[in-house]
C-alpha cells in the first residue's frame, strides 16, 4: 500500500462551490482506476471546523504503484490538475497498516489526518535500535481500537521515512470525532474506492 496527497490552497474568497462542481462533474472518472484502492476527494473551507484555509486536496491509497505513476506521471488524469491549477508538491508514505470500520458500507462524509513528526532517536529499547519498530507498533494497536468505532469508514497509517513523520488517515460516516487527535478535519465530496477491497488489512510488513 503506498498513500499521497496534494493541497491546493485557494484565495480566502474563493467560491469552493466551483471545487464542488468539478469533483461532481469529474469526481467519478478514477471510480474504475485498476491499481486504486481509494481516492477520497476532500476539501476544507476556511473558518469550517477550525480550517484557516480553503483548499482542495484528495488523498489517495494504492495497491499497484505503476498504477499510481500513470496516474502522476503518465497522462493518467494528474495532468488535469496542472492544467488548472499549476503543479503542486505531492507528498506520500509508504503503508503501515490499513483497517476497515463498522461503517465501511456507508459512503464517508468526512476525513481527518494525523500527521505526527516521530522523535529523532526514538529508542527507549535498551538501546537496541528497535525503538522506532516499537513506536509503530503501538501506532497500529491504537488504528485497530479506533476501527471498532462504528462511525470509522477505514484507518490507515503510513510513514514518511524521509522527513521521518507518520500520518494517520481516517475516513468517517458524517463527522469526525470529537475525540480524534486530528492536525486536519475535511469534508468528503466522493470515494473512488475500486480496490478497497484489494487493500491488504492489518499492518503491511
Amino acid at each position: 500500500m503506498y498513500a499521497n496527497q496534494y493541497e491546493i490552497t485557494l484565495p480566502a474568497d474563493y467560491d469552493m462551490g466551483i471545487i464542488r462542481h468539478r469533483v461532481a462533474r469529474g469526481g467519478h472518472a478514477l471510480d474504475q482506476r485498476a491499481g486504486l484502492g481509494l481516492k477520497a476527494y476532500l476539501i476544507r473551507e476556511r473558518g469550517v471546523h477550525g480550517s484557516p484555509v480553503n483548499q482542495y486536496a484528495p488523498f489517495y491509497l494504492w495497491h499497484d504503484t505503476a498504477a499510481m505513476g500513470h496516474f502522476l506521471f503518465g497522462d493518467g488524469g494528474f495532468h488535469n490538475i496542472v492544467r488548472d491549477f499549476g503543479r503542486p508538491a505531492v507528498r506520500h508514505w509508504t503503508g503501515v497498516a490499513c483497517v476497515p470500520g463498522g461503517a465501511r458500507p456507508t459512503p464517508p462524509k468526512a476525513a481527518s489526518r494525523r500527521l505526527t513528526p516521530l522523535p529523532p532517536h526514538p529508542d527507549a529499547e535498551g538501546g537496541t535500535g528497535l525503538g522506532l519498530a516499537a513506536l509503530v507498533e503501538r501506532e497500529v494497536e491504537e488504528l485497530q481500537a479506533l476501527a471498532a468505532n462504528g462511525d470509522v469508514h477505514t484507518a490507515a497509517l503510513a510513514l514518511d521515512p524521509h522527513h521521518w513523520q507518520l500520518l494517520r488517515f481516517v475516513l468517517w460516516r458524517e463527522t469526525v470525532d470529537e475525540a480524534e487527535p486530528a492536525t486536519e478535519r475535511y469534508e468528503v465530496l466522493h470515494l473512488s474506492s475500486p480496490g478497497l477491497t484489494e487493500l491488504p488489512a492489518g499492518r503491511q510488513w
